[in-house]
């Protein structure tokens, strides 16, 4: 897991629109990097739910959002539309970013063994440094979590 005070990793990877997107953290006073397992689950939805309930806070306070999971970005589209996200979804079909982020491996689940993406959260400043990290995140309320956080570092 990444710690506050680490340099955040490079992120280019495929948004929901197909575009290929490079994260900038000088281009918000904060961006946070949340992973998830995957779109359209009850858990995932939840969690992005939240962050779209909260999209003027977060705005408000000059904060980006991005979501990765190792979706295929032929999936992110349509949850991206369904649930009316303000914000970008990234596929990361290798892992290879969310491996960088310590945000993916080895999980199990109904018996069976296989990679996927941990659902962890990184906030990071407008330096790319890591200012604040979740691990193993519970999806409802995150967002607000995350929105207290932020607010709480300015003061």
């Amino acid at each position: 897991m990444l710690e506050p005070g680490d340099s955040a990793p490079e992120i280019t990877l495929t948004d929901h629109r197909g575009e290929t997107v490079t994260v900038d953290p000088a281009a918000a006073g904060h961006t946070v990097v949340y992973f998830y397992p995957r779109a359209d689950t009850p858990g995932c939805t939840a969690e992005a739910c939240s962050f779209r309930d909260e999209w003027d806070a977060f705005e408000a306070e000059d904060v980006a959002v991005l979501g990765i999971s190792d979706d295929p970005v032929e999936d992110l589209e349509p949850f991206a539309a369904e649930y009316d996200l303000p914000f970008t979804l990234l596929s990361d079909p290798d892992g290879a970013v969310s491996s960088a982020y310590d945000s993916y491996g080895e999980k199990q689940m109904f018996g069976n063994t296989f990679d996927g993406v941990f659902r962890n959260t990184y906030v990071l400043d407008d330096a790319g440094t890591v200012v604040l990290a979740y691990e193993g995140v519970s999806p409802e309320d995150h967002a607000v979590e995350i929105i207290d956080d932020i607010r709480a570092l300015d003061d």
